[in-house]
């Protein structure tokens, strides 16, 4: 994910450095030395080692779910070492193809600051990068926007595709079911020869094959046509300044699909024997809640640019490359676009 803003607003999304994805805009004189876009040299290789750690520590509990947090830390971390590696391998080269483009437009960028999250879901809330010019020209917005989701893809692909040859096929039980994408599930027929789930059976996912899920549905996330994410940065250059409307309207639907993954998770729990309304909707209720914590996190970035979900570009258009690319960035999202990240199964 990159994040621009105006220079005449540093200081105001200084002030409001609270915000869960800017909280790294504080960089005074007395941090330490700055580094490009502002801030501490030091504090992005921080964030990545803690990332790295809290990562490893998610792979481990992925594989021990009854284990406390003591045993976890002792006697399994190890165990986790491959779901870290294979996330943080799709998320540094999506973070970096940022980075490289930016540098190579001669964009003011820092490096990736890395947000880790010890002892809850998938150890990282991903990365923002920092940047301290306001891209105005529509081609270097593209090439910027669109290099993230591509690099984590050449990554992500591989690695799901491995770590779906590792995990074998079992019959469906009760537990937590990841969602399917086309692209997901085409690897899944490429690799195991059928589509899955299908006849009550579907792969139990390995920590590698876990991380490279989660590393396509970071690049939906990021490819979401709203605000400072990726895709925001791809629409606006694509559909111009007018975009800014269309953005507020998706942005405030996503509560709405928050709404309809959670129904249709109650209604298909619903289906099982045994099971009455009130305990589908027990389980099935909290299916939509991711849409709502993207909702939450795009309304914190549009916090930090006085209001805008996008700063305003140039109106000279697009080049002929560039106009394709922001349509293939489009059939990418579609093919990555997962209506219900999770849900429960019985």
């Amino acid at each position: 994910m990159s994040d621009e803003r105006p220079p005449s607003e540093a200081e105001s999304a200084a002030a409001e450095a609270s915000d869960a994805e800017h909280a790294s805009d504080s960089a005074d004189a007395d941090a330490g030395p700055a580094e490009a876009g502002g801030g501490s040299v030091a504090l992005p290789w921080i964030l990545f080692a803690a990332t790295c750690l809290t990562t490893t520590m998610a792979g481990a509990r992925y594989l021990h779910p009854a284990v406390s947090n003591i045993d976890l830390l002792t006697k399994h971390l190890l165990d986790g070492i491959p779901y870290s590696l294979s996330l943080m391998g799709i998320l540094v080269f999506h973070e970096m193809g940022h980075y490289v483009l930016a540098r190579i437009h001669k964009v003011d960028a820092s490096l990736p600051y890395f947000i880790p999250i010890p002892f809850l879901g998938l150890g990282t809330f991903g990365a923002v990068i920092r940047m301290g010019d306001t891209i105005k020209r529509r081609d270097t917005l593209v090439d910027v926007g669109a290099s993230g989701p591509i690099a984590g893809l050449v990554v992500a692909i591989p690695v799901l595709a491995y770590g779906i040859w590792l995990s074998p096929i079992k019959p469906l039980g009760a537990g937590m079911l990841e969602g399917n994408s086309l692209l997901y599930g085409t690897i899944k027929v490429l690799v195991k020869g059928q589509w899955l789930p299908g006849g009550g059976v579907d792969v139990q996912l390995s920590p590698v094959a876990w991380a490279g899920w989660v590393g396509l549905l970071v690049t939906m996330i990021n490819l979401l046509p709203i605000g400072q994410l990726d895709g925001g940065h791809i629409a606006v250059a694509y559909f111009g300044n007018r975009h800014e409307r269309v953005a507020r309207r998706l942005h405030f639907a996503l509560p709405f699909l928050a709404v309809a993954a959670s129904g249709y998770a109650v209604w298909q729990l619903s289906l099982a024997p045994k099971v009455t309304l009130a305990m589908a909707v027990r389980l099935g209720g909290m299916s939509g809640l991711p849409w709502l914590v993207w909702f939450g996190m795009i309304f914190l970035m549009r916090r930090a640019t006085a209001g805008r979900y996008h700063p305003p570009v140039d109106d000279e258009p697009l080049s002929p490359g560039r106009l394709w690319l922001c349509r293939v960035m489009g059939i990418v999202f579609v093919a990555t676009f997962i209506p219900i990240p999770l849900r429960p199964t019985l």
